[in-house]
């Protein structure tokens, strides 16, 4: 039975691949690294400290420090974003009947718990949910399942008893191996490309997302 709801945020409760990319692109400068579109692709929905060791060379990580990095940069963007912030479309319309109908819903993303904190806080939507799990609050961030896993067990709920809402193939990995059906967004990467992963569904945001449909993707 459907009880709760797994929302990972960048590029789910926010669309915000563009602003992500400007902010590397100043933090990139101010360090003056070179990095293209590719690889930063390839890191999305990673945690920070894997982001910057892959990104960032080993002189400037050991020099800075690796959580220092990462904090500089998720800087950079909340400042960029904050004056233009808005959530995902159809997110609120769909939080609101999720509530209504009796679902528990948590956060659970790579991100730092500040821009966690940034998102709830800036789009209002904090209200809906009951916890929330970070990147720099587990021991092993995404795909690893730990992240959905702790959420679920936050709710007070098993995974199976959960959906998850993702938008990067590390984080439908990671829901897949905390053993939960995932509905991919189509923000971050095409259908395309989502097609190609174990997301279960695919939709293009959440106006295109129910709950009669969640419950007869969980139940059958």
């Amino acid at each position: 039975m459907l009880k709760g709801l797994l929302f990972d945020m960048d590029g789910v409760l926010v669309n915000n691949l563009e602003v992500h990319r400007e902010a590397f692109a100043e933090f990139f400068r101010r360090y003056g690294v070179e990095r293209t579109f590719d690889e930063l692709s390839r890191v999305f929905g990673k945690g920070n400290d894997d982001i910057m060791g892959e990104l960032m060379p080993r002189e400037i990580v050991e020099r800075v420090g690796i959580r220092e990095l990462g904090n500089e940069k998720e800087a950079i963007y909340r400042e960029i974003y904050a004056p233009t912030i808005v959530p995902q479309p159809g997110l609120l319309d769909f939080l609101a009947e999720s509530e209504r109908e009796g679902l528990r819903a948590a956060v659970g993303s790579s991100g730092y718990r500040a821009n966690v904190d940034f998102v709830l806080d800036k789009c209002d939507i904090r209200r809906y949910f009951m916890a929330a799990v970070a990147g720099d609050e587990v021991t092993r961030c995404k795909p690893d399942p730990e992240i959905y896993l702790t959420a679920a067990a936050k709710l007070g709920l098993e995974p199976h008893e959960c959906v998850v809402f993702e938008d990067a193939e590390a984080g439908i990995e990671s829901a897949k191996r905390a053993g939960i059906k995932v509905v991919a967004l189509a923000t971050t990467f095409d259908r395309e490309f989502l097609s190609h992963t174990e997301a279960d569904v695919i939709v293009d945001d959440f106006r295109d997302v129910n709950v009669a449909m969640l419950r007869k993707l969980v139940e059958g």
